[in-house]
C-alpha cells in the first residue's frame, strides 16, 4: 500500500471516520449475525450436487416421499423384561406421541402393529419395543427437531423403563445438541484463548483490547454479510462452516494484528508523529497482510470447484470472513492505535529516539546457528520431515460410522445398540428403490440375497410409468457395511435391462457423499497449489523462490497428516473416552486439512519472505535472511501458537470430524511457525543465496549502501 493512501486511513481526521464507519457496520450487521444459525441448512440437499444417485431419487421421489420427512424411533428398554402394564402403557403412549405438533398422521406404528406387520416391534426377550412415528417440519426440521425430541422424552416415561431416542430424528436431535450454541461457546473459548496469548506476547495488560475489539467486529460483520447471502443468495451454510468461520477469522485476524502492531511499535521509535509512523507501518506491513489474506481468500474460493455443495459453500463462507477481517485490521486497528496512542503499550512504551534493541534474541541465535551449515541443517529437517509423512499411511479416509462421529455417546447411538444387541434392526434406514414400472418385480427379485438387505416394501407408483419401494438395511447408516449394501444394491438393480432402477436413501447419500469428496480432492488440491504458486511468483517477483515454498508447504502438510495420525491412534483415546478405533476421518477431512494448512502455512512465508526481499536490496539474501528471521522470528512465532490454539479450540466440540481437524490444523501452523519457516526455509535461503529470486536479478547487483543505519525489529517475546 503506498504511504499517502496509508497516510490517509490514519489521519488526524479520518481516523473518526474510519472508527465511525465501523461502528456503524458493526451496529448495523449485529443483529443479522446473530440469526446466522436460522438460515443454516443442513438438509441432505445441502451438501450432495444434483448428479449424484440418491439426489436424483430424492428428486423423482419429491412427490410421493417428503424429503422433510424425519423417521423417529422411541425405544424402550427393561433388562428384566416388558410386563403387560409396561406394554399398556406404551401402545397408550403412542396415541399421546401422535398429538406432537409435526408428527405426520398415520405415521406412528406401536410395537403390537409393527409386529403385526413383520417389521418387529418387540424383541423376542421381551426385553425391547419399539414404537416409530414420522415428523415433518417442513425446510425447518433441522431447528425444530430438538423441541419435539424433548417432548417425546416428557410423554415416553415408565418407571424402571429406559427409553432412547433413535432413527433419523434421535440422530438429528442429538446432532443439534453437538452444534446448539457453537457458535457462542466456540467464539467466547477462542477469544479467551487469544486474550492470553495476547497478554503473554505484548507484556501489556491493555493492549490486547484493541486487536481483540477489532476481531470481533471483524466477525460480526462477516457474519451479518453471510446472513445475507445466505437469506438473499442461496449461498449454502451450515453448522459446519458456521463454526470453522469463527475460528478463522479469530485467528487470522490476530495474526494480521500481530504483524501490524509490531511493525508499528518499531516506526514510534523512528517518529515523532504516531500518525506518520502508522502511516510508514502500514506501508510496509499491509502489502504482506494482503498477500496472506488474498492467498486464504483464493484458496478458500477454489473451494467452489467442489460437487459436495457444503463443501463449495464453505468456500465463500469463509472466503468472506477473511475478505472483511482483512478490512478491519487495515484500516479500523490501525485508526484505534493511533487514536489511544503510545500509552496503549503501557508499562513499556516505545518512546520516539528510544534504541531498537539489537537483534540478539533468541531467532537471531536460530539463524546464527544454521548459517554455518545451512545445506546440512535443511537436509537434516526434511528428511525428518519425511519420516513424520509415514504416518499417514495409518490415516483411513473411508468413513465413519455415526458412532464414531462423536466424542462421546449420544442416546441415539445408545439406542442403535439396544436394537442391534435384542435382534432389532432400525427400520427407518432403508434403500429408497425408483424404478420403471414394468420392470419393477424384476428389480425387487435381484435384491434376494444382497448381504445386509432386509425384505422389500410393497411396490408404490409415483407415476404412470414409475415405481418405488423400500428395503431396510441391516448395519448403521454411515458404516462401510452400510456402503457395502448400497453398492451391491444398486449393482443388483443396475443389470436389470429397461428398469432405469437408481437406490438412494441414508446410506446411499452418504456413499455419494464419499464419492464426491474423493472427485473434490483430485480436482481441488492441485488447483489450490497452482493458485498459491501462481499468487507467490506475483508477489516475489521470482520462480525459484516460490516452488521452493510449494514444496516446503506441501512437506509441512503431509508431516502435519502424519504426527495428527499418531495423535489421533495414540492420544486422543487418552483424552476421551469415546473415540473411533484407528486413524478414521471423515472422507472430506484430508481436502479441508489442505486447503486451510496451505493457505494458512503458506503466510507464515509470505511474512517471513516479503521481508527476506526487503532486507536483501540494502544486505544481499543470506544477510538479509537473517535479519528477516531475527525481526520477524518473535511476532510469526507469536501468530502461529494463536491461530494453532485458536483452530484446537476446535477440539472442544463432540464432533470427531472438527476436532480432527482442529488438531491437524494446529500441528501443522505450529510446524510451519517453528521449524518450516525458520530452520528450513532460512538454511535454504542461506544455501542458495541471491539463485532464490531466479530468474530476478535482485540479489546479482552489489547491495544498495543505506543513507542511514538499518535498525533491527524488536523480537516480540513469547515467553
Amino acid at each position: 500500500m503506498h504511504r499517502q493512501i496509508a497516510g490517509k486511513l490514519t489521519g488526524r481526521v479520518t481516523k473518526w471516520i474510519v472508527l465511525a464507519f465501523w461502528i456503524i457496520a458493526f451496529v448495523g450487521l449485529g443483529s443479522l449475525s446473530s440469526k446466522l444459525a436460522d438460515v443454516q441448512n443442513n438438509e441432505a440437499s445441502s451438501w450432495l450436487p444434483g448428479s449424484a444417485e440418491s439426489t436424483e431419487v430424492s428428486n423423482e421421489l419429491a412427490s410421493t416421499v417428503d424429503p422433510n420427512d424425519i423417521p423417529t424411533l422411541v425405544i424402550y428398554y427393561k433388562p428384566s423384561g416388558l410386563t403387560d402394564e409396561d406394554k399398556a402403557a406404551i401402545e397408550a403412549q403412542a396415541e399421546e406421541l401422535g398429538t406432537i405438533d409435526g408428527v405426520v398422521d398415520g405415521t406412528v406404528l406401536t410395537p403390537s402393529q409393527a409386529a403385526a406387520a413383520g417389521v418387529g416391534g418387540v424383541s423376542e426377550d421381551g426385553q425391547v419395543a419399539v414404537t416409530s412415528l414420522t415428523f415433518n417440519f417442513g425446510s425447518d426440521g433441522w431447528n425444530a427437531i430438538p423441541d419435539a425430541a424433548d417432548q417425546i422424552r416428557e410423554i415416553a416415561q415408565i418407571d424402571g423403563v429406559t427409553v432412547h431416542l433413535g432413527g433419523y430424528g434421535g440422530q438429528a436431535a442429538d446432532a443439534a445438541e453437538v452444534f446448539s450454541g457453537v457458535d457462542t461457546t466456540l467464539i467466547l473459548g477462542a477469544l479467551l484463548v487469544v486474550i492470553v496469548i495476547l497478554l503473554f506476547t505484548y507484556r501489556s495488560p491493555i493492549l490486547w483490547i484493541l486487536p481483540i475489539f477489532s476481531v470481533v467486529v471483524a466477525y460480526t460483520v462477516s457474519g451479518g454479510v453471510v446472513y445475507l447471502l445466505a437469506k438473499y443468495a442461496d449461498l449454502t451454510v451450515n453448522g459446519q462452516s458456521q463454526a470453522i468461520l469463527g475460528i478463522l477469522v479469530i485467528g487470522a485476524g490476530t495474526d494480521y494484528a500481530l504483524l501490524l502492531v509490531a511493525r508499528y511499535r518499531e516506526e514510534l521509535r523512528r517518529h515523532e508523529d504516531r500518525h506518520e509512523a502508522m502511516a510508514f507501518a502500514l506501508h510496509r506491513a499491509a502489502p504482506a497482510i494482503f498477500a496472506s489474506a488474498s492467498t486464504v481468500v483464493v484458496g478458500m474460493l477454489c473451494l467452489l470447484l467442489a460437487e459436495l455443495n457444503s463443501t463449495a459453500g464453505l468456500g465463500p463462507v469463509n472466503a468472506i470472513g477473511i475478505a472483511v477481517t482483512f478490512l478491519v485490521m487495515v484500516t479500523l486497528l490501525p485508526a484505534l492505535l493511533v487514536i489511544f496512542g503510545r500509552w496503549m503499550f503501557w508499562p513499556k512504551r516505545p518512546h520516539f529516539g528510544s534504541a531498537e534493541p539489537n537483534a540478539t534474541g533468541f531467532w537471531a541465535k536460530v539463524g546464527a546457528g544454521i548459517a554455518p551449515r545451512p545445506r546440512r541443517v535443511w537436509l537434516v529437517t526434511t528428511g525428518l520431515l519425511l519420516v513424520a509423512c509415514l504416518g499417514v499411511l495409518k490415516i483411513d479416509a473411508g468413513g465413519m460410522s455415526t458412532e464414531d462421529g462423536y466424542t462421546k455417546e449420544f442416546d441415539a447411538i445408545k439406542g442403535q445398540k439396544v436394537l442391534a444387541a435384542h435382534g432389532l434392526t432400525d427400520q427407518s434406514n432403508t434403500i429408497q428403490v425408483v424404478v420403471n414400472s414394468d420392470q419393477a418385480d424384476a428389480v425387487v427379485k435381484s435384491l434376494e440375497g444382497v448381504p445386509g438387505l432386509g425384505t422389500p416394501t410393497q411396490v408404490q407408483p409415483i407415476s404412470d410409468t414409475r415405481s418405488y419401494f423400500e428395503a431396510p438395511i441391516e448395519a448403521d447408516v454411515s458404516s462401510t457395511a452400510a456402503y457395502d449394501t448400497v453398492q451391491a444394491s444398486r449393482d443388483a438393480v443396475h443389470a436389470v435391462d429397461g428398469a432405469d432402477a437408481m437406490v438412494g436413501g441414508g446410506s446411499a447419500f452418504y456413499l455419494d457423499t464419499k464419492t464426491a469428496s474423493n472427485r473434490d480432492n483430485k480436482v481441488i488440491i492441485p488447483t489450490v497449489l497452482l493458485v498459491v504458486l501462481l499468487i507467490l511468483i506475483f508477489l516475489l517477483r521470482a520462480l525459484a523462490a516460490p516452488l521452493i515454498l510449494m514444496g516446503t508447504v506441501v512437506l509441512s502438510f503431509g508431516a502435519a497428516m502424519g504426527l495428527s495420525a499418531l495423535v489421533f491412534d495414540y492420544l486422543a483415546p487418552l483424552v476421551t473416552d469415546h473415540w473411533p478405533a484407528g486413524v478414521q476421518v471423515d472422507p472430506g477431512f484430508p481436502l479441508f486439512a489442505f486447503v486451510f494448512l496451505v493457505a494458512l502455512g503458506i503466510d507464515y512465508n509470505i511474512f517471513l519472505m516479503t521481508r527476506v526481499r526487503e532486507e536483501t536490496a540494502t544486505h544481499g539474501t543470506r544477510k538479509g535472511s537473517l535479519i528477516a528471521l531475527s525481526s520477524t522470528g518473535g511476532v510469526i512465532t507469536s501468530a502461529g501458537i494463536v491461530l494453532a490454539a485458536t483452530f484446537m479450540v476446535l477440539a472442544s466440540i463432540p464432533f470427531v470430524f472438527l476436532a480432527e481437524l482442529g488438531v491437524a490444523v494446529a500441528i501443522g501452523v505450529l510446524l510451519d511457525t517453528m521449524i518450516v519457516r525458520s530452520v528450513l526455509v532460512t538454511a535454504i535461503n542461506l544455501d542458495l543465496g541471491g539463485r532464490i529470486w531466479w530468474p530476478s536479478a535482485l540479489d546479482r547487483k552489489p547491495p544498495i549502501e543505506p543513507h542511514e543505519p538499518v535498525e533491527e525489529a524488536e523480537p516480540v517475546s513469547v515467553g
